[in-house]
Parts: C-alpha cells; sequence; structure tokens
C-alpha cells in the first residue's frame, strides 16, 4: 500500500492515558480505525470503511514504539491468564477465528490448510476446534512438526498425492497457492483465501465455475473468540516465537524476521 511509518500492527500493551476503565490494564487492539460515518460503519464493518486507517499498514503509525495511540473502542482486556507472548497473536489468531464466521465447517469435514507458517499454523489449529478432519500441507519439516503436536495430520509438499476436500485454505502467502488449492478443492468445494501478495496471479479461473467452487476471501477478525481461546489454552502460540528482541534493537530484529523460514520474531519495549 505504499506505507511510510512507523510498522507493526500485532501488539499487547497497557495503557497509560485514557478511559479510566481500561487505565493501567493490559490490551489488544484491532487494527481497522473506520471513519464511524460510513455505511459501512453503521453496519458494522468498520473493518471496510473506504476511509480506514490500519495500524502499521495504511495512513497510520503501528506499534514498533514504546508508546502508540490506538481508538479506545477498538482495544479489549487482555484475560490475567494469558501471557505477554500468547497475547501478541491475538489479531492473527482473529484472523483464523475469521473463518468459522464466514464458513459453516462441520465435525468430519475434509478441510486441507495450504502453508505452514505462523498462519497457517493458527489457521489449523483453529479448524481442529470445530471437529473436521484437518490436514496442513507444507514445505517444512520442522514447521509442520510443530502443526503436528496441535494435533493436526500433515503432509510434506514433496509426499503431496492430489485428492479432493471439501474446503481449502490458502494460507501460502505464495502466488502458487491459489492454483495449488483450486486443484484441491471437490466440486461444490469451498476455497478461502487468507494470503494477501502484493502481485498479479497468473491462474486459470475456469475450474471456479465448471466445478461451481465457492471462493471467499478472508481478512481480520473478531477478537473475544481468539482471546478466549488463549484464555482456554485451546490453541498453542509460544511454539511459534522464535526470538525476542529489545525495542532498541528493532533493525536487527526486523532483518531476523526476513529471513527464510523465520519464526515470529518479538520486539519487548
Amino acid at each position: 500500500m505504499g506505507f511510510r511509518g512507523v510498522p507493526g500492527h500485532e501488539f499487547v500493551g497497557s495503557v497509560s492515558e485514557g478511559p479510566r476503565d481500561l487505565l493501567h490494564k493490559r490490551v489488544v487492539g484491532e487494527i481497522n480505525f473506520g471513519c464511524g460515518q460510513c455505511e459501512n460503519c453503521a453496519r458494522d464493518l468498520n473493518r471496510h470503511c473506504p476511509n480506514r486507517s490500519v495500524m502499521g499498514i495504511l495512513n497510520t503509525d503501528g506499534a514498533f514504539a514504546e508508546y502508540v495511540a490506538v481508538p479506545a473502542a477498538n482495544l479489549h482486556l487482555v484475560p490475567d491468564k494469558v501471557s505477554d507472548e500468547e497475547a501478541v497473536f491475538t489479531e492473527p489468531l482473529a484472523a483464523a477465528f475469521e473463518i468459522l464466521e464466514q464458513v459453516q465447517i462441520d465435525p468430519g469435514d475434509q478441510v486441507l490448510v495450504l502453508g505452514d507458517g505462523k498462519l497457517g499454523n493458527l489457521c489449523a489449529q483453529v479448524l481442529r476446534l470445530t471437529g473436521a478432519n484437518v490436514t496442513a500441507l507444507g514445505k517444512h519439516e520442522d514447521k509442520l512438526k510443530l502443526i503436528k503436536r496441535a494435533g493436526v495430520r500433515t503432509i510434506l509438499l514433496n509426499d503431496w498425492k492430489p485428492r479432493s476436500f471439501d474446503i481449502v485454505v490458502d494460507a501460502t502467502g505464495s502466488p502458487s497457492g491459489l492454483e495449488l488449492a483450486l486443484s484441491a478443492v471437490r466440486p461444490r468445494g469451498t476455497l478461502v483465501l487468507k494470503s494477501t501478495i502484493a502481485g498479479n496471479h497468473d491462474v486459470s479461473l475456469a475450474p471456479i465455475v465448471i466445478n461451481e467452487i465457492t471462493l471467499i476471501g478472508s481478512r481480520c477478525g473478531l477478537f473475544a473468540p481468539a482471546l478466549e481461546a488463549l484464555e482456554e489454552k485451546s490453541v498453542f502460540v509460544t511454539p511459534l516465537i522464535e526470538k525476542i528482541y529489545r525495542l532498541n534493537d528493532g533493525i536487527e530484529a526486523v532483518k531476523h524476521a526476513a529471513r527464510q523460514g523465520a519464526r515470529k520474531i518479538l520486539l519487548r519495549p
């Protein structure tokens, strides 16, 4: 989006200035700041406000700072049982839970998650909670082991043999993910796109029509189910953390995060 400013949109912090009921409390924050006046905001769709700012992504500074300003309406209290290291995953975990808001998933459904990165891991864990038969497909044995520890079946891409699934979630972050997803979803199945890619897809959309595939874009989600899952320990996020840096070492931390295969890198002010 051509953003220039302070990045960072996954955070936990304590309120040092603001409403009395939030003061000195630990909070996490939704990242879309709607205008509050348009039709979408009136329908409680501020995530899709055409005039929105997105923290650390569009028109407003993010969380890689000692202090950050967030609308009070966007803040959610963090339960005492949830550590800082867990709470910082609320935003991406909410994005994983958004799939359940959009798609009816029943026990026994065959579900495939493409991608073994951080978002793929969270999506696989969340989908497992429905009682569906969840399989994660990825390129990295070490990352697949983390997903398998959460009770999800895993397949290494080199061992992949095409078969059909009721629901396929593309969390690869790769342009090739869509083509693979289309080859794996059954006729009249559902394909959920979680990847946002700054580029063009070169793939035939004919299979969507021929096989009558339901295609769903999925982005940010509600924080309440994510915080509940973290409190109940029904989703495990700390194994995804690779290293925690001081904020003063932020440049080194960003370089680390850019390494191929890096897991979650955290900054601690």
